[in-house]
């Protein structure tokens, strides 16, 4: 009779098996549909891929379940299937393998990095009916596996242990960088889940035996006694030709680097994307006859830790700003930040002449709205570089969730610190559809709550993800706060959870209403960021009754569209004017923050109100930013 899992642990390094996915992949089942469901619709090429791995070597066996949730599975439309699929999993993986093996539960992650994709509540919920179901059959443990974030591990973890005392094995996924993608350290991680009740800690898939081997010696380093690690690296990065995907590390490699994870205090060895039973049989002859050392494990993890150290030294010291930030100046004296929208043609001449008469008037920071009403303009990136080295006024970048994926996003920030600019307002962005290009996609990876963590992680001198950057940034972010609305608490809470995720200071939608600028006062006081209060002189009676009707965020008072009704052309813009110096007091005599938001490129009204607030303050106005 075999010994339970925890005890071969402890004396032997077993054999873990290789893809599913992959294998089914190149099996000829095609990409898109759920392999999970084959447990039920071809249970004998199940059985047989189990069977291929256990004759080559493996002695852990995975069921495959790994997308076996009812979040996963409702993408084709198996949401009622869940329980079939799991138990047909285990019961197909002990039909395939002799009795020497250990058959272990696979869970992988519902969100796979992107939190906004499903709310905390419904990922402990899915989590807890799967593993309930796994724990309920005849597995010899679960495997966690191909998490990205310690968060969602957790989660996971805790619902195992909050019912089972199965041994568990929890699975990061990286890239060799060190920590996981929400920027914590794998030492750090490891012992979370360790004193959460973990059994083994590990890695899998997102890189080759080459990535994941550098990152464990990082964490094996780092600790003078190892826990039991695992791995199951991916057979090198995919290439994609002709139409087919296909992985270039062979089985020969794999068993090479084989005994360098054991040697590193690795208990469980096998493969993820790419691997097939070939490796998985040349990591079974390399390790034949293997006998775990404590001491050689020791030895192994302390040969790198000069290395990992100076790839630590190589990510600190952020490049600290020479001038002070806007944060820094409101809390100081009143302060103006302007925005200027960025032209929907290829001519930035009456842009620049607006930034200079604002310059004049001494507006504090410049702020471009990034393609603001889905309507496209000439990038705010290369707009704000222009206004940085023509006129040295700050810009202030507007980052929409909208238009770019989690890569474009990052290497975007990247060119903004790489060009000095580094103060951002993360907003979500209106939907693509209702713009002038509505065939256009919106993408929207990060949530605005998302966004904001993730630039903060890039202060930290960490990508998005996980990887060291070698500096790290310094953004000053802001927040978008929408007072217009029927229950201002709800919002304020809304406010409150990106305060939490990183923001430093917030800007609001305009207000027409002396009344909500004291609501808001009253209802954010408590809060510890500063907020610059939005005021956007209206231009004609027209111009207020769209922004009113049409534009989503905008709520004017009825005084107002009253004394706007009608009026245009010079009459309505000194009304929009006057109106604007009457909210300027309100808001004046509660926040030092002020946003004034220019309409249609009439820079002159936008200078005037930048005027008053000066003379209002006692000073005509101060020079933005000190040569």
């Amino acid at each position: 009779m075999k010994p339970g899992l925890r005890e071969a642990l402890r004396s032997q390094v077993l054999v873990g098996d290789g893809a599913m996915g992959t294998y089914l992949y190149q099996m000829g089942f095609p990409i898109g549909i759920s392999y999970e469901e084959l447990n039920l619709l071809k249970p004998d090429v199940i059985m047989d891929v189990h069977r291929r791995y256990y004759e080559a070597g493996a002695r852990l066996i995975e069921t495959n379940t790994f997308s076996a949730n009812r979040e996963k599975l409702s993408k084709f439309g198996l949401e009622g299937e869940v329980e079939a699929i799991n138990r047909a999993g285990v019961e197909l993986a002990r039909r395939a393998v002799g009795e020497d093996a250990y058959v272990v539960g696979a869970v992988g992650s519902i969100r796979a990095g992107k939190r906004k994709n499903v709310r905390t509540n419904k990922v402990r919920e899915d989590l807890r009916e799967q593993i309930s179901i796994l724990c309920d059959t005849k597995v010899d443990g679960l495997l966690l596996e191909s998490f990205l974030d310690l968060d969602e591990m957790l989660i996971a973890l805790k619902e195992v242990r909050r019912i089972s005392d199965l041994p568990v094995i929890c699975q990061f996924a990286t890239e060799g960088a060190g920590v996981t993608q929400d920027g914590v350290p794998l030492k750090e991680a490891f012992a979370k889940l360790l004193e959460a009740g973990a059994d083994v800690v590990g890695l899998n898939c997102r890189s080759g035996p080459n990535g994941l081997l550098r990152s464990l010696e990082g964490a094996a380093a780092a600790e003078a006694d190892h826990p039991p690690y695992s791995v199951f690296p991916n057979a090198g990065l995919a290439d994609y030709v002709d139409g087919r995907y296909s992985f270039p590390a062979t089985p020969q490699y794999f068993g090479e680097t084989a005994r360098r994870f054991a040697d590193l205090g690795t208990r469980i060895i096998g493969g993820c994307c790419g691997t097939t039973p070939e490796h998985i049989a040349a990591v079974a002859g390399a390790l034949a006859g293997y006998v775990p050392n404590p001491e050689a494990a020791k030895r192994a993890a302390a040969a790198p830790a000069a290395e990992v150290a100076e790839r630590a030294a190589a990510g600190a010291g952020a490049e600290v700003p020479t001038e002070p930030s806007i944060v820094d100046l409101v809390r100081q004296r009143h302060t103006v930040i302007v925005e200027l929208d960025p032209p929907k043609d290829l001519d930035i001449g009456k842009f620049m002449e607006g930034t200079e008469a604002l310059k004049k008037a001494g507006v504090d920071a410049l702020t471009m709205a990034d393609n603001s009403l889905a309507v496209t303009r000439m990038s705010n990136l290369a707009l704000g570089s222009i206004v940085k080295e023509r006129t040295g006024i700050r810009p202030l970048i507007h980052i929409a969730c909208r238009d770019r994926n989690l890569i474009g996003t990052q290497s975007h920030m990247m060119g903004l610190h790489a060009l000095g600019i580094d103060h951002v307002l993360a907003v979500t962005g209106d939907p693509a559809r209702f713009g002038d290009l509505p065939g256009s996609s919106s993408v929207y990876d990060l949530t605005s709550f998302e966004i904001i963590r993730m630039i903060k992680q890039l202060n930290e001198g960490i990508a998005f993800s996980g990887k060291p950057l070698k500096k790290q940034a310094n953004f000053i972010i802001g927040a978008a706060f929408n007072p217009n609305v029927k229950y201002l608490d709800k919002a304020v809470q809304r406010l409150e959870r990106k305060v939490e995720a990183g923001a430093d200071y917030i800007m609001t939608q305009p207000v027409y209403n002396a009344e909500l600028i004291e609501q808001v006062y009253e209802a954010t006081k408590h809060l510890s960021v500063p907020i610059f209060i939005g005021i956007m002189p209206l231009a004609s009676g027209n111009n207020a009754e769209y922004l009113h009707n049409e534009v989503p965020g905008i709520q004017l008072s009825d005084d107002v569209r009253k004394r706007m009704s009608g009026l245009r052309g010079e009459e309505g813009r000194a009304m929009g004017v006057q109106i604007g110096r009457e909210l300027l007091d309100a808001a004046m005599r509660r926040f030092n923050g002020i946003y004034l938001m220019t309409p249609f490129l009439a820079y002159e009204m936008t200078v005037q109100l930048t005027e008053y607030v000066w003379e209002k303050a006692g000073r005509r106005h101060l020079s933005p930013l000190p040569k």
